[in-house]
């Protein structure tokens, strides 16, 4: 069973969400927060498997809310819902430590898709909009810092060729094709890849790779 609480401070979009997640046996809400101190004291008290989290909400918002949430080191998972495809808080919310980013209008199946997703450890990023959102912000990225540094010089020449490809956007599968490599490798150079920057996800390595300079916007 995977837990959700619903950070929203629309009452009618949090009843959707709940009636939504009411349809399937796996999912269930274990609460509702208004803003993003309710968020964080109820994360910590009711330690969801995910946080269905808005970005946009008076006092707390979302980003604050989900850099305590991650920064906690409890096990709950953000996935940040927004209104518009590029939206600066959603890239924010993404660097703050959430596990992906989907829009307020997506279709049923992919908001439950993408909760079953980040509660499996896995990120998720709207259709067709990574690369929309990093060509959109990439140049407000802050210089290499001497910790990013150290993290990525402890990558081997093939994990920084896995890291690049991850950020290009190419699946696991993609990875072993254009690498020659069997795809039990890949998920094992990916899995050491995360462990070594300390990247929760691949969206988190992604922003990693685009943070360092390692990869540039086409």
């Amino acid at each position: 069973m995977t837990t959700v609480l619903i950070v929203d401070d629309q009452a009618l979009q949090r009843l959707g969400f709940s009636m939504l997640m009411e349809q399937y046996a796996d999912l269930s809400v274990v609460g509702e927060a208004t803003h993003g101190g309710e968020a964080v004291r109820m994360t910590a008290e009711l330690r969801p498997d995910v946080v269905l989290m808005d970005v946009r909400m008076p006092g707390m918002d979302g980003i604050e809310a989900t850099r305590r949430i991650v920064g906690s080191g409890g096990r709950s998972r953000v996935l940040v819902l927004t209104t518009f495809d590029l939206d600066e808080y959603a890239y924010e919310a993404l660097r703050a430590g959430a596990s992906g980013f989907l829009l307020k209008d997506a279709l049923p199946d992919e908001l439950v898709g993408g909760i079953r997703a980040v509660a499996a450890g896995d990120a998720v990023i709207a259709p067709g909009l990574t690369r929309k959102l990093i060509d959109a912000y990439t140049e407000r990225l802050p210089g290499r810092t001497p910790d990013q540094e150290r993290r990525l010089s402890a990558l081997s020449e093939r994990e920084r060729e896995v890291l690049t490809a991850m950020a290009t956007g190419w699946s696991n599968a993609e990875i072993a094709e254009g690498l020659c490599l069997a795809e039990s490798t890949v998920k094992s150079h990916v899995s050491r890849v995360l462990g070594k920057i300390g990247a929760r996800d691949r969206v988190q390595a992604v922003i990693f790779a685009y943070d360092t300079g390692l990869v540039r916007p086409a």
